[in-house]
């Protein structure tokens, strides 16, 4: 009796399991759409659209970049959080996913519980810069303007929470200035307002401002890195000059929590994939970009880290936003 009642229950489970096992193996069966939620411009809409370009090659059916950009990437990381987990919606997000855990009050979303990591891809320094029409040639000349005009500079980020605005509120905190924050809705609009001088200064990623850096549209404070950067070995970094910040962005790609294992492990090894090809390489290199492929159980552990140590910035910042 106990043997046919485990044999019933075994049957079962097989049954209940039958259409999750036979969909993640005929995946996919049409195009995969991924979500950034930031605008258009910026390096993870470069570096997903890019990966996707190979996804679409090794997935052989279309991937469809849709950029939803909006308070601080959690709209675009809701709808996601929210989608079917049925391996057809993914989210790339970048450090505010992790700094929204604690900057944001009312997340429409559990951090840990709603999404699953998938794979790391790419990672850019940062570098802080400022508008010429500033005169602002050094964090000397930085500190000297904001004593003598308190509450007149600013700075911009991608949008609240992002790396860009925790770094500049450090700033604030660690040479005491008083200048005001400017949240944008991604790096491109950021960019676009502290090239046109509507903003003072910005922690922006390094392959979106090197070139106006070498073209005299904008002037390099000092890279947020522990040491000299391989991609700018004659810009000094800030902790040379008595500040100490570390700052970048990265990407990774999200699935919806329940999303099938197997459809998971098999959008990892695609993007590995795509990040080893020829044409993602040469990008990466001309571009500035670190390539971060690795295992979702790599990516769980890494998202934890940036968690904790976003965590304490937003603390010892004291920053806070309703949300």
């Amino acid at each position: 009796m106990a043997s046919s009642r485990r044999s019933f229950l075994q049957g079962s489970a097989a049954t209940l399991l039958w259409p999750f096992l036979a969909h993640a193996q005929s995946w996919p069966g049409k195009p995969v759409r991924i979500v950034v939620p930031f605008t258009p411009g910026g390096t993870t809409d470069f570096v997903t659209r890019l990966v996707g370009v190979e996804l679409a090659k090794s997935l052989g059916q279309p991937v469809i970049v849709e950029n939803k950009p909006g308070a601080g990437t959690v709209i675009g990381v809701e709808s996601v959080a929210k989608s079917a987990p049925d391996g057809y919606t993914f989210v790339c997000v970048a450090n505010s996913f992790a700094a929204n855990q604690t900057l944001v009050k009312k997340l429409p979303y559990d951090t840990l519980k709603d999404l699953r990591p998938v794979a790391l891809m790419g990672m850019s320094e940062h570098v802080l810069a400022a508008n010429p029409a500033s005169g602002i040639k050094t964090l000397a000349d930085l500190r000297a303007q904001a004593k003598a005009k308190p509450g007149t500079l600013s700075f911009a980020s991608f949008g609240n929470g992002t790396s860009a605005h925790l770094s500049g509120e450090m700033l604030k905190l660690q040479m005491g200035l008083d200048i005001v924050h400017v949240p944008y809705k991604g790096q491109g609009p950021a960019l676009a307002d502290l090239l046109g001088g509507q903003v003072t200064v910005m922690f922006g990623n390094w392959p979106e401002f090197r070139s106006h850096i070498a073209a005299g549209k904008l002037v390099a404070l000092g890279m947020a890195t522990a040491q000299r950067s391989q991609y700018a070995p004659d810009i000094p970094t800030l902790a040379e000059q008595g500040v100490a910040i570390e700052s970048n962005s990265w990407n990774g790609l999200l699935a919806p929590a329940g999303t099938p294992d197997a459809i998971v492990q098999r959008m990892n090894e695609e993007v590995n994939r795509a990040l080893a090809s020829p044409a993602v390489v040469e990008a990466f290199h001309k571009g500035g970009i670190a390539s971060l492929s690795g295992t979702p159980a790599e990516f769980a552990a890494f998202e934890q880290r940036e968690i904790a140590k976003y965590a304490e910035v937003i603390r010892k910042a004291n920053i806070a936003l309703e949300g």
